[in-house]
């Protein structure tokens, strides 16, 4: 299958190629390579795709619409995995300008290749940001998602509507996939993994926000990137239960679905800080701090649906997959 892999430099797109690739599928990866961090780490991740004849790499903003429509016409992808955006409650706060540019015009570029190039599925990323300040857990595709609370959540909000809407008119099936805290090796450098990682080792404060009152559904990328490419291969139909006096969120009489993608067990920072201290062999310094703006207490994944549609659900247990993390991140900082 040729696939049109977006954000191929990320941490997620990485993984999710090289998942790709192992199976025999052909990759067109794309990636804008911006410096919203470390460029020479995306780089990194990009030679670890390098040697496979199935992968090509086009360094392309998602944003250029005439190189985006030159690309679709050119490569007549079957496929599409959507995973590039800019990423980051916070630095939502201080360059809003970036998420409208790549979440919103770069989307709509992605929208409009796959409506006029029979683009067989469009799978795209969301976030459990678009949660907002909802207070009911677990979290589920059902509940509503009106009140994000970051212009970053309130993109991936627009994402699923913008999908539904060509879902609807062109008959374009769409999945949208709602990521809960990714982690694992090559993980972004803003995440906190890798902060805290990082601070232990160099023997400096970390910050914890909302004084450690914190608990997030910490999912490892292999489990995110096997349930992705299970999600591809299941091309969404209009759901024939949908009712109009009764919608559902997530589903509709279009082909459209959204999906939590999370491991279903939240946990406590200070749990997941404490996990870091394990493996590291190193206490941390800790100095609690107020709760940020545009931030939320908990996040918790109801995944009873991705597992019902693709009979699978993330189940890596937090100890391993930090375990992997740490190790990763000594041998590539020589740390």
């Amino acid at each position: 299958m040729k696939i049109l892999l977006t954000g191929t430099a990320g941490f997620i797109g990485m993984h999710t190629a090289l998942s790709l690739l192992r199976r025999g599928d052909t990759v067109v990866g794309i990636d804008n390579l911006n410096d919203y961090y470390d460029v020479q780490l995306k780089r990194a991740r990009l030679a670890c795709l390098a040697g496979d004849g199935n992968f090509r790499f086009i360094a392309m903003d998602i944003a250029d619409r005439a190189a985006m429509a030159a690309l679709f016409a050119r490569e007549r992808f079957e496929r599409v995995i959507h995973l590039a955006a800019q990423a980051g409650v916070r630095y939502s706060l201080v360059n809003p300008e970036a998420y409208v540019d790549s979440n919103l015009v770069g989307f709509m570029s992605v929208l409009e290749g796959c409506r006029h190039h029979r683009v067989q599925h469009l799978v795209y990323a969301s976030s459990s940001s678009v949660y907002g300040g909802n207070t009911r857990m677990p979290f589920a595709e059902r509940d509503n998602v009106d009140h994000p609370v970051s212009l970053y959540a309130a993109t991936k909000k627009a994402n699923e509507l913008m999908a539904h809407t060509y879902s609807h008119l062109y008959r374009l099936p769409t999945t949208g996939l709602r990521f809960f805290t990714v982690y694992g090796p090559w993980g972004r450098p803003d995440m906190a993994p890798f902060l805290f990682t990082r601070a232990i080792l160099e023997g400096r404060p970390i910050d914890v926000f909302n004084h450690g009152q914190m608990q997030r559904d910490f999912t490892y990328v292999d489990d995110i990137v096997e349930a992705v490419v299970r999600v591809t291969d299941r091309v969404p139909e209009t759901d024939s239960g949908y009712t109009v006096a009764d919608p559902d969120p997530a589903t509709s009489d279009a082909p459209y679905r959204v999906f939590n993608i999370g491991n279903h067990q939240p946990v406590a920072l200070l749990d997941f800080i404490g996990c870091i201290e394990q493996r590291l062999g190193r206490r941390s310094e800790k100095r609690m701090l107020p709760m940020q703006p545009g931030d939320v207490p908990a996040t918790y994944a109801d995944t009873s649906a991705l597992r019902q549609w693709i009979h699978f659900a993330p189940s890596t247990p937090l100890s391993e997959g930090i375990a992997r993390f740490v190790d990763w991140y000594r041998d590539y900082y020589k740390a």
